[in-house]
Order: structure tokens, then C-alpha cells, then sequence
């Protein structure tokens, strides 16, 4: 009976023994994985560092511009999606002036293909741009096929009808203001065709693989203010508008390249001013007409001005400081 007793006593402590060990064993087998090297230390992962925020760009968004005159309207196109926002007006129109030379350009280089013009008629691409040269415009708009015979039509000269099947233009017509009917300078544009024009230089399509560098290079490369000394008859100063309303953290990134138009000598007392821009992120249009009496400079700060209201993120949103409303005038 004893030995039964003490049998039974001998088979709990071996029980009870491999319950209190195996515990113990497991904390020594998972001490002993966990890692690497002696000591029996643990170890941690540090946490990913936290990504980088993009850098800022154009982005949709509200634009207030305490603005005095016939007509503002703007558009932003975002050359990854394609979207265009702008004012509720975007696809009303106005005479395009010397903003459309960067297409009359494209439009005259494209036809070349591989081929190089002559050394006279580059150097009238150039300042044709460069320096908003009415007379250099002229000849690369002839060259390019178009023609100023004075029609009451509204359908525009081949120059501007391969404007609007190559870029697909929904908005632009031929200008008819006597007597300046078929005048390149008096086409009729919405800004939102031309944000679509900016992007079809950008992308190629205007100039063709071999010229559209070299015009976004001529494009970024304007020269020239709104003051009276840059200002001559028939060219002058165009890097003003859009190209000021943006931070260096964006102009930073790449050349920003640029047209605008500006003429203030219509029979309907306004300035007709037109800011074009364009990177390989979006392209922007702003489209003005405002009394002649406010100059040149006031058109040049509402460009500007939308260019900053449209700015992604703003300067201190991440701070989360209040934003004053920008650029009212």
C-alpha cells in the first residue's frame, strides 16, 4: 500500500513538475530567438521614416481678385489628368494678342520636320518670342501658311484652324474687328483653350519631336518688364504676370515658360491683356480687358495674383496660420 502511495506521489511531481517547466523552457527557447548575438538583449525596428511632402505646384482652387474692368477669366489645366478648372467663365473669349505667337512659332517649326530653317528665319522664331516682335511674328505667320486677306468670315486662316484640330480647341474663332479682320493677334481664345494650347507645345504636339524643346526653351527665356523703357511700338518687355506669382519653391523645380499679350490700342478704351504659362506639371491662362487708364502693371499683378492663390500648399498651411486673401488689388 505504501509503495502504491508513494508511486502515485512519484507520477503527480513528475506532472506537475513538466507543467512548471515547460513555461520556463519556452521563455528560454523564445529569449534565446529573439536575437542575434549574445547577451540575451532584445532588439527593435525603428520606425520608416515619415515621407517627404510633395513639392508645391498649381492646384484647383478659389480665386478672389478684387478685379476692375470688362472681363477676367482664368483656367488651369493639369497636365497629368488632363482636368481643367478655371473660372465659371473660362470658356468665354478675347483677342489673343501676342500670346498666340508661341503657337504661330510651333506651328512654322512643326512643318519643317527634321529640317532646319534658314539662320535668318530662327533668328525671327526667336525674338518672335523673346521679344514679342510684331514684325518677326509677321514673317514666321506668313511662312507658316497664313494669310491677312480680310474676310467677314468667322472661320480662321489655316495657321489657326491646325491650332484647333492639333490641340483640340473647343472655343477659338477668327476675329472680325474692322479693320483688323484676320489679324493673328485678333483671334478669339478662351482661356481654357488657351491652357490646352500651353499644354500641346509642351507635350509636342505643336513643334514636333526635334523644335518643342527649343520653344519651351525660348519661352522661358522672355525678357523684359512693363516698364515704359521695356515698351516699344511693335515689341517689348513680356516676362511679367504669372511668372512673379510664383514662389521659388516652384520655379525652383524647372523652367517655367511663358507668352503673354498685351495691346492697349483698341477702339473700346481697354487694355486686352493675356498671361500664358506652362510646366511639365500644368499650364495656366489668365485673360483680361480693363480701361487703359490702370496701365499695363495692374493686368501683370492679376495674373500674378492668381498664379499665388492657386499655389498647393500655401506658404504656412502646414502651420495651419490663417491665410489673408492675396493679390487683391
Amino acid at each position: 500500500m505504501r509503495s502504491r502511495v508513494t508511486l502515485v506521489l512519484a507520477i503527480t511531481a513528475v506532472v506537475l513538475g513538466g507543467v512548471l517547466l515547460v513555461p520556463a523552457a519556452y521563455a528560454r527557447l523564445a529569449s534565446d530567438d529573439s536575437g542575434g548575438g549574445g547577451g540575451g538583449g532584445t532588439s527593435s525596428v525603428a520606425a520608416p521614416a515619415p515621407a517627404p511632402p510633395p513639392p508645391p505646384t498649381l492646384a484647383a482652387g478659389p480665386v478672389s481678385v478684387s478685379f476692375k474692368g470688362e472681363f477676367f477669366s482664368w483656367a488651369l489645366l493639369d497636365r497629368k489628368t488632363g482636368k481643367v478648372s478655371g473660372s465659371p467663365n473660362m470658356t468665354a473669349t478675347s483677342s489673343t494678342e501676342s500670346m498666340i505667337k508661341a503657337w504661330i512659332v510651333s506651328d512654322y517649326l512643326r512643318q519643317l520636320g527634321n529640317k532646319e530653317p534658314s539662320a535668318g528665319m530662327k533668328e525671327l522664331a526667336r525674338v518672335a518670342i523673346v521679344d514679342s516682335n510684331d514684325g518677326a511674328a509677321n514673317k514666321v505667320y506668313a511662312a507658316a501658311g497664313g494669310s491677312y486677306k480680310a474676310s467677314s468670315s468667322s472661320i480662321p486662316d489655316p495657321v489657326i484652324q491646325r491650332a484647333i484640330k492639333i490641340c483640340g480647341l473647343t472655343d477659338t474663332k477668327r476675329g472680325n474687328v474692322k479693320p483688323y479682320t484676320g489679324f493673328w493677334s485678333f483671334t478669339r481664345m478662351s482661356p481654357r483653350d488657351a491652357v490646352r494650347v500651353g499644354d500641346c507645345i509642351a507635350d509636342g504636339k505643336a513643334a514636333g519631336q526635334k523644335w518643342t524643346k527649343w520653344v519651351l526653351d525660348q519661352m522661358s527665356k522672355v525678357k523684359g518688364t512693363t516698364a515704359a523703357k521695356d515698351q516699344r511700338p511693335s515689341s517689348g518687355g513680356g516676362r511679367w504676370g504669372i511668372i512673379d506669382g510664383l514662389p521659388k519653391s516652384i520655379t525652383a523645380q524647372g523652367p517655367v515658360s511663358i507668352k503673354n499679350g498685351w495691346t492697349p490700342i483698341y477702339g473700346d478704351g481697354n487694355w486686352h491683356v493675356n498671361c500664358l504659362a506652362v510646366t511639365g506639371k500644368w499650364s495656366l491662362a489668365v485673360m483680361l480687358r480693363y480701361p487703359i487708364r490702370s496701365g499695363l502693371d495692374y493686368g501683370a499683378k492679376v495674373c500674378a495674383s492668381v498664379a499665388t492663390q492657386l499655389v498647393t500648399p500655401q506658404p504656412g498651411a502646414a502651420l495651419k496660420v490663417p491665410q489673408q486673401p492675396v493679390g487683391k488689388l
